[in-house]
């Protein structure tokens, strides 16, 4: 959840939405995504739109947050009838943050039952929630699941002491296999999250991250390279010399060790940062938002997408709950991209998951460079041959290239 807000149109305080909205809404799946923008402390890597206790300031609270983005999931529920959007049950909800487990299981729980009441949960829905290996006990593990969680993202990120620290992530490495122990007792799904290419970050090091992460047996592993964000404590860091900068051809090594040694265990690639046991433990929640689900986001700074319109709310916790309490949309902005940039970002998500993106969606240009791209190994060419455009290894590398190709530009 980036912590700047783009440009668009003013969002109106009914929040209600244009006709246009509703136009396909039951061909489409509905998702939820609950922003809990709360740490412990700021990671100096990260640009999310998070606070630490001492960053947040008064007007809003911990204790109350749960109540106050409930009251927007039935605020949700009233916009999307008065708009005239079909009703349609949830088919994933995602909890982001931020740290969602620094919240109570019992607050989680709550929101996820409003959600549960306001819309219905379908059978068999994946609901996610993300936690530190250090905001999370046995109970509050076995507390989510018996909710209605079915799945928790640990954001592991490395086994080595000193790259944890360089990332300034608090946790204790050992107790990343203790946690995953109790998600599966539990019952829940498990996910690790994994960052490659942290200043001093040695090959050795993320091999041994990688085979630490694959010894807890998870049934998905997200990988992510280290990106620099503007206005950081590490891009800072690195701009004054203190630490070292990365390195893109440290990142390809790197990928495509982690790409070797998860399909050595059994793991397949089905996006480009993102490795599954199985097709069906393949994060449900982030294919809906690649293939053009609708989802409302709920929390502050939270993005929302229903055909083809997108909003986001305003920033901080304080005027979020400011604008909750006085029955208000929480919408700060919003817009309607246009045939281009929808035709942009349709091909950078799409080629980036393993169904591949339809050939018949490109113009003649796009057509005449699938060749090119095959002779230079960046799609596959039997799948291109079946009419789809599918990355191979080095494709992934060099994904946004492949994009640029096909859309000429």
């Amino acid at each position: 959840m980036p912590s700047v807000l783009p440009d668009g149109d003013p969002a109106p305080a009914d929040g209600l939405l244009p006709a246009s909205c509703a136009h396909g809404a039951g061909q489409r799946t509905m998702s939820f995504y609950v922003h809990i923008p709360f740490c412990t402390v700021r990671c100096g890597y990260c640009d999310f739109n998070t606070y630490t206790a001492t960053e947040l300031g008064s007007g809003s609270s911990q204790a109350t947050y749960a109540a106050t983005v409930s009251q927007e999931v039935s605020f949700a529920r009233g916009v999307l009838e008065k708009s005239g959007v079909p009703h349609r049950q949830i088919d994933t909800v995602f909890f982001g943050g931020g740290t969602p487990t620094l919240l109570p299981a019992g607050d989680l729980v709550a929101v996820l039952g409003r959600i549960r009441e306001e819309f219905g949960i379908k059978p068999g829905a994946e609901v996610t929630t993300e936690a530190n290996p250090d905001s999370v006990t046995r109970e509050s593990l076995q507390e989510l699941a018996d909710g209605g969680f079915t799945r928790v993202s640990f954001g592991m990120q490395s086994a080595v002491p000193h790259v944890l620290k360089v990332l300034e992530r608090t946790h204790d490495p050992a107790r990343v296999p203790q946690v995953v122990a109790w998600a599966r007792e539990a019952g829940l799904d498990v996910s690790v999250d994994l960052i490659y290419g942290t200043p001093g970050e040695s090959l050795q090091d993320w091999r041994t991250s990688i085979e630490a992460a694959l010894s807890y047996e998870p049934d998905h592993i997200s990988a992510y390279a280290l990106i620099i964000e503007d206005g950081t404590k590490l891009a800072a860091q690195i701009r004054r010399g203190e630490v070292p900068n990365i390195d893109d051809d440290d990142h390809a090594e790197k990928y495509q060790l982690a790409d070797e040694l998860f399909a050595a265990a059994g793991l397949s690639w089905y996006e480009v940062s993102n490795w599954a046991r199985t097709p069906e433990h393949a994060c449900r929640h982030n294919l809906a938002y690649w293939q053009g689900g609708d989802w409302w986001g709920a929390g502050p700074g939270a993005h929302s997408h229903v055909g083809g319109l997108r909003w986001w709310n305003v920033k901080h916790p304080a005027a979020y709950q400011q604008r909750i309490d006085g029955g208000i949309s929480p919408g700060h902005g919003r817009e309607f991209p246009d045939a281009a940039a929808v035709q942009l970002e349709r091909t950078m998500l799409l080629t980036r998951i393993n169904t591949g993106l339809p050939i018949s969606e490109l113009d003649e240009t796009g057509r005449k460079k699938v060749a090119g791209l095959i002779a230079d190994e960046l799609i596959d060419a039997k799948q291109a041959f079946g009419g789809k455009i599918v990355l191979t290894q080095r494709g992934r590398l060099l994904a946004d290239l492949v994009v640029r190709e096909l859309l000429d530009f």
